[in-house]
């Protein structure tokens, strides 16, 4: 029996039905619902596409209900104990795990594609001594379209996977040169002979010895960082990269339309607002009254909540482990006593287990990044790194959907209509 919705339309009082497939009724379908000839279809309003589903995708399954993240049905669990990113993003772009032989070949194709070409490192450098670096980062990816133009070539699967492994492997290199960009000192050229991570690791913090060797625990724990970011679901950058993509324009141009939008305080910001608030909070005898204040609506919990889980948020439970590893390394941060004692009084108290306020992974994430040292504006750099391969197998899943189109979302028309215009000069006369 094929699933349905009947709908009855109170102006004319004619029934539709609508047919369900995969939960949703298709918009298209709506559209046929008219008050007469005339006029045009129902359409539905719905900002910031709350309840509207704008693809289908393999990629990543979320239930924000029960606190589920898996990537290609592997629970991110799993994924951050056992696995490691560049396996985690063989797995986003292809849609299985590798083999030995695919794994050690994705690993050589990234590491010997670290470096970017010596314009680009001129490019970076015309910036101005306190750009951001994220601005940096969303500029010199747009610009790389214009060092390979046969990424223009999305139709061709070879060279679609050349442009995909040539961001993974550039990513990185751009993140830390605008690193050391904002920091006055030479850029550091990439290590073939290091992890994707430590190399990382490598062009941002060295200086003059002649090999820098970080600490594999400092290294494990980024590693989990950018697993935990890789992808998650159709969020208002991987939106972006879709919207852009969706015009066929190559994916360099697409990534940084991501950037753009993860550059933004309400998606990329909210681990440098949470350690904000802990400073702000100070000391773990003031937390009380903080929250006091939060209830009566006179102070805001940063890091609590999300648009998605209505349960815990299953990074934020992983990064809470990797924080201990971090910190035996660099020293605890002051800050995380101040988190730990929001954390349990937050959790035993009803008002926010009424609302379903519980940590979300921004919580804990800055505190580890300032361990590293990274200043606040890195944060969503690293964000992006991580990021980088789930907004490359989306793309890639949008580009080979026979089902999609170019965005271009309806509006509802709220201004004047049918004005007589005046000639400059009777107006100003």
């Amino acid at each position: 029996m094929t699933e349905s919705l009947t709908v009855r339309d109170n102006r004319t009082g004619q029934e539709y039905d609508v047919p369900i497939t995969d939960g949703s009724i298709k918009a298209a379908d709506i559209g046929k619902i008219k008050a007469d000839e005339e006029t045009p279809g129902l359409a539905v309003y719905d900002p910031g596409f709350v309840n509207t589903a704008s693809c289908r995708s393999a990629v990543t399954y979320i239930d924000g209900e029960k606190g589920i993240l898996e990537y290609r049905g592997y629970p991110i669990e799993q994924l951050a104990e056992k696995s490691n990113f560049l396996e985690v993003s063989y797995l986003l772009i292809h849609g299985a795990l590798p083999t030995k032989a695919e794994y050690e070949a994705w690993v050589h194709e990234i590491t010997y594609h670290t470096f970017v070409h010596e314009n680009v490192k001129t490019f970076m450098q015309g910036f101005r001594y306190d750009a951001h670096p994220m601005g940096m980062l969303m500029a010199s990816t747009g610009a790389l379209s214009t060092f390979y133009p046969d990424a223009r070539n999305i139709s061709d699967p070879d060279n679609r996977h050349m442009q995909i492994v040539r961001m993974i492997a550039k990513m990185p290199t751009l993140g830390a040169w605008s690193f050391r960009h904002a920091q006055g000192k030479p850029y550091i050229y990439p290590d073939n002979d290091l992890s994707y991570t430590a190399n990382f690791l490598s062009m941002l913090f060295k200086m003059s010895e002649s090999k820098f060797e970080a600490d594999e625990r400092l290294v494990k724990a980024l590693d989990i960082l950018f697993i935990l970011h890789a992808d998650h679901e159709q969020n208002c950058s991987t939106n972006a990269v879709r919207s852009v993509g969706s015009s066929q324009v190559d994916p360099y141009s697409a990534v940084s339309a991501g950037i753009g939008a993860l550059y933004g305080p309400l998606h990329g910001g909210a681990n440098e607002a949470v350690l904000r608030m802990l400073r702000r909070i100070g000391t773990k005898e003031n937390i009380p009254a903080f929250i006091e204040g939060v209830k009566n609506g006179n102070e805001k919990l940063m890091g609590f909540g999300h648009r998605v889980y209505k349960n815990h948020d299953p990074r934020a439970t992983i990064i809470k482990k990797a924080c201990d590893d971090v910190f035996e390394v660099t020293g605890v941060n002051p800050l995380l006593e101040i988190a730990k004692e929001l954390e349990k009084i937050a959790l035993e108290d009803e008002y926010f287990i009424s609302r379903k306020l519980y940590p979300n992974v921004d919580f804990y994430s800055g505190l580890i990044y300032e361990a590293f040292q990274f200043p606040p504006e890195m944060f969503t750099v690293l964000f992006a790194i991580g990021r980088t391969p789930g907004w490359l197998a989306q793309w890639l899943e949008l580009v080979q959907d026979k089902e999609q189109k170019i965005a271009r979302p309806k509006q509802i028309y709220t201004g004047e209509r049918r004005l007589d215009f005046t000639p400059a000069s009777e107006r100003w006369a």
